[in-house]
């Protein structure tokens, strides 16, 4: 079967399509054939060996997948419509899951959709909800509201009847965070006294940051009293900040760090969990994954050079059957 490996640490632009082994799936696997995979970036950061999990070489790359089941196994049956969730390893045109990362696919939802939704809704749910404390009728800003995790956190936090303000870096990216589900956009340029302004001059309740960087001080000083910062990662390319805690004692405001992936690996149950609580938002149409690009799976290169560029809006989807 084809697979994207990674066979040395340079960047997307040395990523090969090669024909490996099929999967022989274990005791407490599930084995999909893949229909989709989503473009993450950790994907961008394991072709470098840059990430915090280093596989040996070769590897394959993939974190979020959707396919259909091979054979009964683990209450899934054959033919069932997955989505599934590995640390890497599901680009490939069949992967053996852990049962406890394998969810159901609604009915309404495609394989593109499908591939787009277990990372970042299950981040943006597990930042919002067991990180973040959100509650009915606060305000959540989310930067990069533009990107996967971005729109995701906009329509996780609008289900969970959150007002939202998106912060994006230009208006073709304001245009698309308010079709995926912003109440507001407001551009990076700005954004401090812009928020001031459509909050009457109170603040926001959480601020939900990806990118990090130098944005991080104003970030803090739009919260509200009792606002929390959820640290979600750094994609902005402009180093890790840092924060003076004399602004937290003053304001009574937090900030969280937010890794689903460390919490949610060593938790069995836990994303079965996340996925039953987001079961509403999936009915109602709230979570609804906006795709802005696809490639066939030989483009995962380019399609992790255009996220490096930041020429991506939403999620990324690799089409491999």
């Amino acid at each position: 079967m084809r697979a994207a490996q990674v066979t040395r640490l340079d960047g997307p632009s040395a990523i090969e399509v090669r024909d490996v082994p099929e999967p022989e799936p274990g005791p407490y696997d599930v084995l999909v054939d893949v229909h989709r995979v989503g473009v993450s970036f950790p994907d961008l950061l394991l072709s470098r060996g840059e990430y915090q999990l280093k596989p040996d070489l070769p590897f394959t790359l993939g974190v979020d997948l959707a396919g259909t089941v091979v054979a009964d196994a683990h209450g899934f049956t054959a033919g069932q419509r997955v989505a599934g969730v590995l640390a890497h390893g599901a680009a490939a045109e069949r992967v053996a899951v852990p049962a406890a990362f394998t969810f159901p696919l609604p009915d309404d939802l495609s394989y593109d959709e499908g591939a787009a939704l277990p990372m970042n809704y299950l981040t943006a749910q597990f930042a919002l909800v067991e990180r973040g404390g959100l509650r009915d009728g606060e305000t959540v800003l989310v930067h990069g509201a533009a990107g996967g995790v971005g729109t995701a956190t906009l329509q996780v936090a609008r289900g969970l009847g959150a007002r939202t303000i998106g912060v994006v870096s230009t208006e073709e990216k304001a245009a698309f965070a308010r079709q995926a589900g912003a109440d507001d956009v407001v551009l990076l340029d700005g954004f401090k006294d812009a928020v001031g302004g459509l909050t009457g001059g109170r603040g926001v309740d959480v601020v939900v940051d990806v990118v990090g960087g130098d944005a991080f001080t104003d970030s803090l000083r739009c919260l509200a009293g009792g606002g929390r910062l959820l640290v979600v990662g750094f994609a902005g390319g402009q180093g890790i900040p840092e924060v003076k805690v004399n602004r937290l004692l003053l304001n009574n405001i937090d900030v969280r760090g937010v890794g689903w992936g460390a919490w949610a690996m060593t938790r069995p149950t836990y994303m079965r969990e996340q996925w039953k609580a987001l079961g509403p938002l999936f009915a109602s149409g709230a979570i609804r994954p906006p795709i802005g690009a696809t490639y066939d799976l030989a483009g995962i290169g380019q399609a992790l050079a255009d996220m490096d560029a930041r020429r991506t809006l939403g999620k990324t989807v690799l089409r491999v059957r």
